[in-house]
């Protein structure tokens, strides 16, 4: 019995190891994933060039302020891995960027002048 409750508590283990080894992985191409993405120019007058992303029909594109508010959304295809934002109506500040479409979720961040 002692045996059998043994082996259950180190399989147990052995499952948590694997999980966060998982969990570990998938962090680790995220980031990467985002190490690819360009932002210019930055900072930014009249639009906003994101490069690195993966092409895709629809994407949602949200710019959020430093305290949260949402400036801009739009609905875009993503085309030659490539972005244009304009950006011409935000003031001057440090602006994020979240792009999420069926192939990614992405976030990144650019100065207006």
């Amino acid at each position: 019995m002692r045996n059998a409750f043994y082996t259950l508590i180190l399989l147990f283990i052995c499952t948590l190891g694997l999980a966060q080894t998982n969990v570990n992985t998938r962090l680790e191409q995220e980031s990467t994933a985002v190490q690819k993405i360009k932002v210019f120019p930055n900072p930014a007058t009249n639009v906003v060039t994101i490069l690195g992303l993966k092409n895709s029909i629809k994407a949602d594109i949200h710019i959020l302020d430093v305290y949260g508010n949402l400036m801009i959304k739009h609905q875009w295809a993503i085309k030659n891995n490539a972005l244009n934002i304009p950006i011409t109506r935000l003031r001057a500040g440090i602006y994020f960027v979240t792009i999420i479409s069926a192939e990614q979720k992405v976030k990144t961040k650019f100065y207006k002048k």
